[in-house]
């Protein structure tokens, strides 16, 4: 073996180790609940765990690591053409006649690929994933030894060219058609069905609640759901925590689709003037507004002030009032409500009532006392409630 093929063989090597890590660390953020940080997860920007948690770790509902250790073993099996095409099951390899322009071909499409995905790591994530970073680095290294002595065009050229020739051959060229056309298929398959990127299903199942401007599904009065029913969802949820607006505008198409079942909000304001189970201070100013949405509740209209200030996120008294206005709610009523020493109270039971049953944090569903802390999925919280009805 040449120093070349000796140094291709070796930096391939080296990436297939290290995609088989990178796909034990996908696995364990995606499947595995109960896996420990890996070791590459340092800080907020430095996180192999949250790069593998994105949407953006996965090409055509594949995991990127699943494309690397595709991407080597190729590598070597151009190494070593020449040898294992006397191989029944590797003869199709004859028709690269020149391996090191295919080799180069690769490396360079990988390398461009990577700085698009290190583009995407750096500015729309804002995480970088140290051993994808890696893998860039070893994909632009087999690319300069690979077309050493020779250009990179000259070896896209050679590697068309004898595409062209193998395709010329009617058997390769049915070979490839079927090889194709099953690819075709099988990544058709994984981009609908989400087999491998779960964290996929899960950010578009979102989607509607996360982007959403408003909450279409909203309803006016003190009643989400059916009044009589016998099966009552009780939610804890902070006005100024982001993924409650989201389970705000669920909890409420939830109602319009399930029968039998009535939503009951309680609050955990995450604010120290209300809270004292906090040791510091998260979302200062949501105690007030929990206080306005139980004042609201005694003019008949808890869940139409409870849509509104999640949506519009009132910075002071003066902007909820503003809301109120617009509700048409008696303004004075309004605020001696809310200033009561009875609705602190309520607050402050509600809050320690969530304590005592392990609650310590926004949103929480909690069904026939089984309590379920953060966001979850719209079809598993649906199903959740179908399961205890």
């Amino acid at each position: 073996m040449n120093k070349k093929k000796l140094a291709i063989g070796i930096l391939a090597l080296i990436g297939f180790i290290t995609t088989i890590k990178l796909a034990v660390i996908y696995y364990n953020a995606n499947f595995n609940e109960f896996a420990l940080s890996s070791f590459c997860s340092v800080n907020s920007f430095i996180d192999c765990d949250g790069v593998a948690k994105t949407s953006e770790s996965q090409f055509f509902g594949i995991p990127l690591a699943y494309w690397g250790l595709f991407l080597y073993s190729f590598i070597f099996l151009l190494l070593f053409a020449d040898k294992l095409k006397n191989i029944v099951i590797f003869k199709f390899l004859e028709v690269f006649k020149n391996p090191m322009a295919y080799i180069a071909s690769l490396g360079v499409i990988s390398f461009a690929i990577s700085m698009c995905l290190l583009f995407i790591s750096l500015f729309e994530i804002k995480k970088l994933c140290i051993l994808c970073a890696f893998t860039y680095l070893l994909d632009f290294l087999i690319a300069v030894i690979a077309s050493s002595g020779t250009s990179i065009v000259n070896c896209f050229k050679q590697s068309f060219v004898d595409f062209i020739d193998a395709l010329k051959i009617r058997k390769y060229a049915i070979a490839f058609s079927a090889a194709a056309l099953l690819a075709a298929g099988f990544l058709c398959y994984t981009t609908v069905s989400y087999k491998f990127v779960p964290q996929l299903k899960n950010q578009k199942e979102f989607k509607e609640f996360s982007r959403a401007n408003k909450n279409k599904y909203a309803v006016s009065g003190n009643i989400l759901g059916d009044k009589d029913a016998k099966l009552v969802v009780h939610t804890y949820t902070d006005y100024m925590c982001p993924m409650c607006y989201s389970y705000n505008i669920m909890i409420h198409k939830m109602a319009k689709e399930l029968k039998g079942v009535r939503f009951e909000h309680h609050n955990y304001p995450l604010d120290t003037e209300c809270n004292k189970y906090l040791r510091s201070e998260f979302h200062h100013g949501s105690c007030l507004m929990a206080k306005y949405a139980i004042a609201a509740e005694k003019q008949g209209k808890f869940w139409d002030m409870n849509t509104k200030l999640f949506e519009k996120q009132p910075k002071n008294v003066q902007e909820i009032l503003e809301i109120a206005k617009d509700l048409n709610l008696d303004l004075t009523k309004l605020q001696d409500d809310a200033n009561s020493l009875e609705t602190m109270k309520k607050i402050q039971n509600e809050i320690s009532e969530a304590a005592s049953i392990g609650i310590n944090g926004t949103p929480s569903t909690v069904i026939n006392g089984k309590v379920h802390i953060g966001m979850q999925k719209y079809s598993d919280m649906k199903q959740w409630i179908i399961d205890e009805k």
